[in-house]
């Protein structure tokens, strides 16, 4: 992975442009009921939770608009909720927290649905709901589909949180798909079930990997059985593409060419509960400045990182986020030497940017100014440099048994350190030429000392449109001359 582009730190810091994103499903009241343990109950093999505080947040689908709140972005709600007590104070904490609660419908008799949770230290210990499983009544459904007409013209995207609660009515799932589709709004979809065609033509659906499993009916434990299945579904129900959540493997946006996999953050995990919720805000608030597909799933997996590490279910803030996104460069600027995995993943996000990628390798052994100067002019012909460096076994293949002087890692990090690399990639082979089919860089150099029709991967390049460059080198520098006169007696 690479750091954040100074637009996309622009963009967070400006709040998304407070733009207007619309959040259709099912509401909740989530209560949470923090304690400590330290017995069990004479009455029952069960621990004794010490009640030390409560505290109540909007849930589900009001847990995605408070996310998208925390971001900056002016949220809409839409759903059904009860006429009772809960109701009331749902209404009050999605007040406080300035979302605009006009798309809700409340119903008599009806319960608002209300999760409680009993947390024991930061275990949860316990969950208790309380909710009515049949679905709303024709009259309810319809005033709700007349709310979200309302509101869907002033819009930037929609959200369609679904928890099977009955909001989310399949004819009211293609009108708001099909309503998004022809204003070129993005619809972004958190399942629920097996009923996955009433979100036919959105623009993701977000699924888990056991959702995504339940759908498939297949074994999806292996990654490539994963995409394939993902790949059918995003051609049977004309999707850009699927976002799934890998849990501790992080995430993958699958589309018909291409997978973008994002690691984990490792970090410390309290609480996963609502961090979904935060993925699909982020990355609807992302899709909504129309920042690319590869920045938004890096954005939303390290918004999901900052979640976890709550405890209850806790939203993200536009601070936390510009935060992180900051530490995250600060830790990329520390760790430029990485394996062709990490490096094809940041490539494809340079290229996202339409960032120029620049490419040179070499074995490096005693870097000197010769070098120095080589690697700046070649930074000078893109955006980013990536340098390939030939492991010792490589070296030793091609410069004889008494070289390389220093071991590959230590070539790497000093390369690492020059502010003209932006990467730095360790070969095995004798050549860089899989290196170069690999990375596709837009530029390929190498000294003037080489003629084109010996530079290997010169043809390739050119072939998909690059260009290759020969750097002028500098007079009477070279490690083997230095290595020579360091070996020659004084």
């Amino acid at each position: 992975m690479q750091g954040p582009s100074s637009a996309l730190v622009n963009t967070i810091e400006s709040r998304f442009l407070h733009k207007h994103i619309l959040v259709l499903g099912d509401i909740m009241l989530d209560r949470h009921l923090f304690g400590a343990v330290s017995r069990i109950s004479p009455e029952a093999p069960v621990p004794v939770v010490r009640i030390i505080r409560e505290s109540a947040s909007p849930g589900g689908a009001g847990n995605v608009a408070l996310n998208l709140a925390g971001l900056g972005i002016k949220a809409s709600l839409c759903g059904i909720i009860g006429d009772d007590a809960a109701a009331d104070e749902l209404e009050r904490l999605l007040k406080d927290a300035g979302i605009d609660g006009s798309g809700i419908v409340r119903v008599p008799g009806r319960p608002t649905t209300t999760k409680q949770r009993i947390i024991g230290g930061h275990q949860q210990m316990l969950r208790l709901d309380r909710e009515e499983v049949t679905a709303p009544s024709v009259e309810n459904l319809q005033e709700l589909h007349a709310r979200v007409l309302i509101l869907l013209d002033s819009v930037s995207a929609v959200i369609i949180s679904d928890y099977a609660k009955g909001a989310v009515s399949a004819e009211l799932a293609q009108y708001v798909i099909t309503s998004a589709r022809k204003l070129k709004i993005p619809v972004l979809v958190d399942p629920k079930g097996k009923d996955w065609g009433k979100y036919r033509g959105a623009t993701t659906i977000k699924p888990n990997r056991a959702e995504l499993a339940e759908i498939a009916q297949l074994n999806i434990s292996d990654f490539n059985n994963l995409v394939s299945e993902a790949r059918r579904i995003i051609k049977t129900l004309e999707l850009d593409h699927l976002m799934v959540t890998l849990s501790e493997e992080g995430m993958a946006c699958i589309s018909r060419t291409e997978v973008i996999r994002v690691p984990a953050m490792s970090r410390e995990v309290f609480d996963v509960s609502g961090a979904g919720d935060t993925v699909l805000a982020t990355l609807a608030a992302c899709l909504s400045m129309r920042i690319s597909t590869a920045e938004a799933v890096r954005l939303a997996n390290l918004a999901a990182g900052v979640v976890i590490g709550k405890v209850g279910t806790v939203p993200i803030s536009n601070e936390e986020l510009l935060v992180e996104v900051l530490s995250e460069q600060q830790r990329l600027h520390d760790s430029k030497v990485c394996d062709l995995e990490q490096l094809l993943h940041r490539v494809k996000l340079w290229k996202a940017r339409g960032e120029r990628i620049v490419f040179t390798n070499g074995c490096f052994d005693l870097l000197h100014a010769g070098h120095i100067s080589y690697l700046e002019a070649a930074r000078q012909s893109g955006d980013r440099l990536l340098v390939g460096i030939n492991t010792d076994r490589s070296v030793r293949a091609l410069k004889g048994p008494t070289r390389p002087i220093n071991s590959e890692g230590d070539r790497a990090l000093v390369l690492s350190s020059l502010a003209s690399v932006d990467s730095v990639v360790l070969f095995d082979d004798d050549t860089p030429l899989n290196l170069i089919k690999a990375i596709k860089p837009d530029v390929l150099v190498k000294g003037a000392d080489y003629t084109l029709d010996k530079v290997v991967g010169a043809s390739e390049v050119q072939g998909w449109g690059g260009v290759v460059k020969l750097m002028p080198l500098v007079a009477g520098l070279s490690t083997t001359a230095i290595a020579a006169r360091m070996q020659s007696p004084p």
